[in-house]
């Protein structure tokens, strides 16, 4: 779908380390799971799902293809991005480009890591970025702004409502708040809003670096971070992770040896897949599968499309000729034990153009062309 989520941050807080280790954990997972790299600083990471390998073993398909997500290393920010200080206007430029934030805070001590702001303060280095953020966000709302008053003058009445939600945005962000704390009060003013492009209206999701003692438990700095995410009412979800753990699972080139270093060191699974997961819903993704003998196959739609889009996402053609989709939800499938186990049960449905696609639906596409 092209959708993708950038890791963002100030330099020397473990974005690259954790950018690699999902590359490197994804490289020694490509039996399973293929990965190609689009750029140098661009992976195309496979989403976790284990109802995929579920799917696959009932359905004894030769191959399982899983659906991706694409994560984007973003150089490092410095005080002065806004005003192009240190490599800012492309670091603006390559979040204008990202669908949501990953943002990595660093929340450990270590005397052989220097900090470019010269101590650990993660409130301090999240400030540091939103600040930024949001002067870019006022300077391109002030240029819409001078561009509105001119059609406000002329009677123009879409443009009397925008200038009204500019000027409350611009409020909100002068306070300190980012631009995803607006709460829209119509689809118009929340479709607007988001064709603004604003840096700060971007989901995001902030990342704890912590020490690897602290990975399950986190620390007074990943409270503190927490804290600041609920106070401003972002809604926004925390995770921590340990750059250095997820390092060296990736060194580890079998997917069982990485299972038992994680369940020594009594994390359920890797802080990455966790990543990669929150990042997928996030974008308001969810999956639906397809299932046979020659592979079984996740895909990724946006929540809410209708049937026909899903079509559409595997062949046009489908979706043009659509009639309708054979549907079984994923826990059918899999409490049935297949496909035939689920028909002879009556778990088999037809839906048709106005069906909302749910997450684990799997479907067979009738169509004609």
């Amino acid at each position: 779908m092209g959708l993708n989520c950038g890791i963002v941050g100030l330099p020397n807080v473990g974005k690259s380390t954790l950018f690699n280790a999902l590359t490197h954990t994804a490289l020694a997972q490509a039996m399973n799971y293929p990965f190609c790299t689009i750029e140098p600083n661009v992976g195309r990471i496979a989403v976790p799902d284990a109802r995929l390998d579920r799917i696959s073993d009932l359905a004894y398909s030769l191959k399982k293809l899983p659906t991706f997500l694409e994560i984007v290393d973003i150089a490092g920010l410095v005080r002065g991005a806004s005003q192009g200080e240190g490599l800012g206007n492309q670091f603006l430029g390559h979040i204008r480009e990202i669908d949501a934030v990953l943002h990595v805070l660093r929340c450990f001590e270590d005397a052989d890591i220097a900090h470019v702001e010269g101590g650990i303060d993660p409130l301090r280095d999240m400030d540091i970025v939103d600040t930024e953020l949001l002067l870019a966000d006022l300077e391109s709302l002030e240029r819409r702004e001078a561009s509105l008053i001119k059609k406000a003058r002329g009677k123009n009445a879409e443009a009397e409502r925008m200038l009204d939600v500019i000027h409350t945005l611009k409020l909100l962000l002068e306070d300190g708040n980012p631009a995803r704390v607006f709460k829209s009060a119509s689809f118009e003013e929340s479709l607007a809003l988001k064709n603004m492009q604003l840096l700060t209206y971007k989901p995001t999701l902030y990342i704890c670096n912590v020490a690897e003692t602290e990975a399950t438990t986190g620390n007074a700095w990943t409270r503190a971070v927490q804290a600041r995410a609920q106070d401003r009412g972002e809604n926004a979800k925390i995770i921590l992770v340990s750059a250095a753990i997820e390092a060296e699972i990736a060194l580890l080139q079998d997917a069982d040896e990485q299972q038992a270093y994680i369940q020594a060191i009594g994390l359920q699974e890797t802080g990455l897949d966790r990543i990669v997961k929150e990042g997928y819903e996030l974008l308001n993704l969810i999956t639906f599968f397809t299932a046979g003998p020659k592979e079984s196959h996740a895909w990724t739609i946006r929540q809410g499309a209708k049937a026909p889009e899903a079509a559409g996402t595997i062949h046009t053609d489908f979706e043009r000729g659509f009639i309708c989709a054979e549907t079984i939800s994923c826990a059918d499938f899999i409490f049935y034990k297949g496909e035939n186990g689920a028909r002879n049960a009556g778990k088999v449905r037809l839906e048709g153009r106005d069906y909302s696609v749910q997450d684990g639906d799997i479907f067979h596409f009738r169509f004609n062309v």
